[in-house]
């Protein structure tokens, strides 16, 4: 299987191929320059690959939630690249995604991820890991920090910039062995998400690829959706 994964929907902004659990990527941490840099890097990633983008199965995306903008940036990117050669669009959550990542640098399976989702909140979401997926436990949301819940039972691992904001808060919600916040999502991880042979049901064809933002805002007397 060969796949495209996308992410811009934090600080950090990626690019990577997954050929038959073989990964190529592009990572850099660079607020507010992902429009500059994604297709740059996506034409590396798929160079490196010798591959075009026809010779691909999927694209896939971190849906988000996320930075508004950001989540944004990918999935029009994801989008206009599946029509233009046919293909189908893997949406994947940016908080499993992280989940995954952190989960094996650290060599934990119950992780908690809240990333600062500004104005008091968080986006939080609670995983089990395996060798190559992150299972959701419970449903994605935004919250105020006092607010977050977890599965009975068992410690946890926290991952995110949430972790960094509102560490004293989340840690009374929760038993946790240790915690790292400057910890943002990989396409990688996203590519290695979406070849899960589990999620295909997750695989949608372009028009139906949408982000994911979690807050609805009312503006001017009008529903909007922000990260």
């Amino acid at each position: 299987m060969k796949l495209l994964a996308l992410d811009t929907a934090t600080e950090a902004c990626s690019a990577a191929v997954w050929v038959d659990g073989a990964v190529t990527e592009r990572y850099q941490l660079a607020p507010c320059r992902h429009t500059t840099l994604i297709l740059p890097m996506i034409e590396a990633v798929l160079a490196e690959a010798g591959l075009s983008p026809r010779q691909l199965d999927a694209i896939a995306f971190g849906r988000g939630p996320g930075a508004f903008t950001g989540v944004r940036i990918a999935a029009s990117m994801a989008q206009g690249l599946a029509f233009s050669v046919d293909l189908p669009v893997v949406p994947v959550s940016t908080l499993a995604t992280l989940a995954l990542g952190v989960g094996q640098e650290v060599g934990q399976s119950r992780l908690a991820v809240a990333l600062d989702a500004r104005m008091g909140e968080v986006y939080w979401g609670t995983y089990a890991l395996t060798a190559d997926d992150a299972e959701s436990l419970s449903e994605e949301r935004v919250c105020a920090p006092v607010a977050v819940t977890v599965p009975a039972g068992g410690d946890w691992f926290g991952a995110g910039s949430g972790w960094g904001v509102y560490a004293a808060i989340l840690s009374k919600q929760l038993a946790i062995q240790g915690y790292l916040e400057e910890r943002y999502p990989h396409a990688g991880d996203v590519a290695r998400l979406a070849a899960v042979p589990s999620r295909r049901a997750d695989w949608v064809s372009a028009d139906l690829a949408l982000p994911v933002y979690l807050r609805n805002q009312v503006v001017a007397g009008r529903v909007t959706s922000s990260g």
